[in-house]
């Protein structure tokens, strides 16, 4: 699991890529996460473009960050799930936890209550994906 980490507007927006299963490269995104937030970067996004598989324990991965910057009076959005991911998020009915965005600038938006955001419509992407497969 390789981690790419910038700021945009206040916010760190952490890139992943790999995979985030079960061994090292879930302990890999919790650790770091967990660093972010200790040292104050409570608000963050985290751009999973680059990741190719998610399983359960990557999932798992995904809820302990969330609670830990939520902990911290924080907040942590997913950007960019693949068609995969978004199914999983569905299935296991995540999508009630994660605000889950597919543009980084709405991304970036939604924690700034005075400007417009695009939310990402989950069930109309898998209509249109399963329509398409």
């Amino acid at each position: 699991m390789q981690i790419v980490e910038r700021e945009r507007e206040g916010i760190v927006i952490v890139h992943c890529t790999g995979q985030l299963v079960a061994g090292a490269s879930t302990g890999v995104v919790r650790e770091r996460l967990s660093q972010l937030v200790a040292a104050g970067s409570i608000q963050l996004i985290l751009d999973l473009g680059g990741v190719t598989y998610i399983d359960s324990s990557g999932l798992g991965a995904l809820v302990m960050c969330f609670s830990t910057a939520r902990r911290a009076g924080g907040s942590m959005k997913l950007l960019n799930l693949s068609r995969r991911s978004i199914e999983l998020i569905v299935l296991t009915r995540l999508e009630m936890v994660f605000e889950v965005f597919d543009e980084e600038q709405s991304a970036v938006n939604s924690f700034f209550p005075d400007r417009e955001i695009k939310k990402f419509d989950i069930l109309s992407f898998l209509q249109q994906h399963k329509t398409e497969g």
